[in-house]
């Protein structure tokens, strides 16, 4: 009954994923969205996906085929241009192929607490996207830390959208895999440090990587918080 699920798991995961890329691309190809746009409605759609996996896996081995499969079609589209609505025009960034591996680690991770794997996606799936909106669309003061140059706008909103999406997790969270409660004072305050931490972490990272680091630090903060 669990491989079942699982396998059932599995079909819906490709069936959501591939939706997502493929809406995107029909928004750039019909609807004539820019690829900043489609890239972070992708970034988005994919990474709720957590949500899904939380709610349908059974086995963390089997959870973890989705993304390890997604790191290499990211590869190949990311040399072909495959899916045009997911790709930088820059080369060199490596993004979309990062983002699967985080995925992947933060299922692997916390597997036994998906209230907090949930919620270590959050500031990537949602801090990290609205950074580069709003920090695209309203970023008129910049600062730069080495050789990376951020706005301060995209930064604020880095900051604002993490805290919010981490904390709603934590609160929500419980209700749906039957977990004990977290008062909602501490839910605001975890959701606090994690968004204060990955923020400087998103504005410390090398191009692309941010992708990689700022999961991490999620996980790193989430996994000191509740121990």
């Amino acid at each position: 009954m669990v491989w079942r699920q699982d396998y059932t798991a599995l079909i819906v995961s490709y069936v959501y994923v591939f939706g997502v890329i493929g809406l995107g691309e029909l928004l750039r190809r019909i609807g004539h969205r820019p690829v900043d746009y489609t890239r972070k409605f992708i970034h988005i759609g994919v990474g709720m996906w957590v949500v899904g996996t939380v709610l349908l896996f059974e086995t963390w081995y089997l959870a973890l085929i989705p993304p390890a499969t997604f790191v290499i079609i990211n590869t190949i589209s990311y040399l072909r241009g495959t899916f045009g609505a997911m790709e930088m025009e820059e080369r060199g960034n490596l993004g979309t192929i990062y983002f699967p591996i985080a995925f992947g680690a933060v299922i692997y991770y916390f597997w036994s607490q998906p209230v907090l794997m949930v919620a270590a996606m959050m500031p990537l799936t949602w801090g990290d996207a609205m950074a580069a909106v709003f920090g695209e669309r309203y970023g008129h003061y910049r600062y730069s830390i080495g050789e990376q140059v951020r706005s301060l706008e995209g930064s604020i909103a880095m900051l604002f959208f993490s805290w919010l999406t981490t904390s709603i997790a934590l609160l929500i969270m419980p209700y749906l895999v039957g977990k004990p409660l977290i008062n909602w004072m501490m839910a605001l305050i975890y959701g606090g440090v994690v968004a204060i931490v990955c923020t400087l972490v998103e504005a410390l990272s090398p191009w692309g990587t941010d992708n990689l680091t700022i999961p991490a630090a999620a996980i790193l903060i989430l996994h000191l918080l509740r121990n």
